[in-house]
């Protein structure tokens, strides 16, 4: 099927939304989309926006690179998404509370235990402990794709500590300083507001009877590869970016060390892994994290967003059930569907996926960032048959999926504007409310006809513009 393209029909024309734009795009000469990317090149240097990239011998840091062509989003479709988005995180933050409760869906069925509780994701620690307003992902970026017939499907879901906001927010910043003109023709709906969203819901869920709660954003520091997005949402919400050591527990009360003295905290957002928050129960060598941490979180004195334990739930194992988890715990059918997924515990599927390998994408369940995958077309005969001798000798720690021909947008390369692959993260919000800024970070594979949009995998970034109705 050939890939949905998401600026023109199939006659050229430009769909009804995203005539205006198109309009203006076709009287740019090349040599003015060169300049003003070029001057987006410097602005992104110039605030210093980077992504380090593990592996490479020098340790480099490198600068996402960003299209200035938008990924445009016409209101009825950006209301369908969210509406399907915001349900499927309601029913994920239902499992999560379920599979360290009562276990219902586990002893329904309707998910086979031994894929949560053999999960290494899975934190026993975290049994029977009353999270702040049940919720367990209070950020969840939630990645989606439009198939062949321009359907949204979800691909994956990020629920540890899902990151690519500051891209989000810089990439609009970008563009309305490159083209001021074009915000005043076309009404795009606006995501500057986003930090104040997610203070105002990380405040919502602080312990029981706190009134005016202290917030930090935790950080392993400047050698994380997302550590600008860290100093970024910090700087933003107006809170405190603090690493490990400067914070204590003291009689199950977490306190930052201040130059006026201790100060209680009362709400982390960690960008930190669990095996690392607490050397007192998880792993003892770590450095990044509190001692005593669990012990404060389990007395309910602390939250911590996202909550210890939230990877089991976005685990490529467990993402084939969150259209069952919908119908189990909200009574509903999942309005966006799940990319068509085998599950090679399954032995019809890993047989099926054996015969099929040259034209399937098979992932690690643990697998991130482009990397741990096969993309079987694109695979030499060697790639495929060194990845069949690692399915047979572990198919549960895989899942394969159809190649879907992502939809393209026109982005602005060496050759000139050609259509590219792209997917779509838009950030859903969970406090006492569940919210969703209109957008989200469009990645986009700059590699001709590559389906990796991954920024470690060479792909980068555009702005979504979802137009206000």
């Amino acid at each position: 099927m050939d890939a949905f393209n998401e600026m023109f029909a199939t006659d050229g024309r430009p769909h009804a939304h995203c005539a205006g734009y198109a309009a203006w795009l076709g009287a740019q000469s090349p040599e003015r989309l060169a300049h003003e990317r070029a001057k987006a090149d410097a602005l992104f240097h110039r605030v210093g926006i980077t992504f380090a990239v593990y592996g490479e011998a020098e340790g480099t840091e490198r600068l996402i690179p960003f299209d200035i062509v938008p990924r445009i989003i016409a209101p009825a479709e950006w209301r369908l998404l969210a509406e399907g988005l915001r349900q499927r995180v309601r029913a994920l933050n239902a499992f999560l509370g379920d599979i360290y409760g009562a276990q219902e869906i586990l002893r329904a069925g309707v998910v086979p235990a031994e894929a949560v509780l053999c999960n290494s994701q899975y934190r026993p620690e975290m049994q029977g402990i009353a999270v702040a307003e049940g919720i367990y992902a209070h950020i969840a970026g939630i990645d989606v794709v439009r198939d062949g017939e321009g359907r949204f499907r979800v691909l994956e879901d990020n629920l540890r500590v899902p990151s690519g906001v500051s891209y989000m927010l810089e990439n609009r910043k970008v563009m309305m300083r490159l083209f001021p003109d074009l915000f005043g023709e076309i009404p795009v709906a606006p995501v500057e507001h986003y930090p104040d969203v997610l203070l105002g819901n990380l405040r919502s869920v602080a312990p029981v009877g706190v009134t005016d709660p202290t917030v930090v954003v935790l950080t392993p520091g400047a050698y994380n590869s997302a550590y600008f997005e860290h100093a970024f949402l910090a700087q933003q919400m107006g809170v405190e970016l603090v690493e490990g050591q400067d914070l204590f527990v003291r009689d199950l009360v977490v306190y930052m060390r201040t130059t006026r003295g201790p100060r209680r905290v009362d709400v982390i957002y960690r960008r930190i892994d669990d095996d690392f928050l607490d050397p007192l129960v998880f792993r003892a060598d770590s450095t990044l994290g509190v001692p005593g941490l669990l012990s404060a979180y389990r007395a309910g004195r602390v939250t911590i967003a996202n909550a210890i334990g939230t990877g089991v739930a976005d685990d490529k194992s467990i993402y084939p059930y969150v259209p069952d988890m919908i119908r189990f715990y909200l009574g509903e059918a999942a309005l966006i569907d799940n990319v068509d997924t085998y599950i090679l515990r399954r032995p019809e599927d890993l047989a099926y996926t054996l015969a099929n390998l040259g034209e399937l994408v098979v992932k690690e369940v643990h697998g991130a960032g482009g990397y741990g995958m096969l993309i079987g077309p694109k695979a030499t005969r060697a790639e495929i048959a060194e990845f069949r001798a690692r399915i047979e000798a572990n198919p549960a720690h895989y899942i394969a999926q159809p190649t879907l021909a992502l939809s393209t947008c026109p982005t602005f390369v060496e050759e000139g504007l050609a259509p590219r692959h792209v997917d779509l993260r838009p950030f859903v919000l969970s406090g006492r409310e569940v919210t969703i800024v209109p957008g989200g970070l469009t990645r986009v594979a700059l590699r001709e006809g590559s389906l990796v949009v991954n920024s470690s995998q060479g792909g980068g970034t555009k702005d979504t513009w979802v137009l206000e109705a």
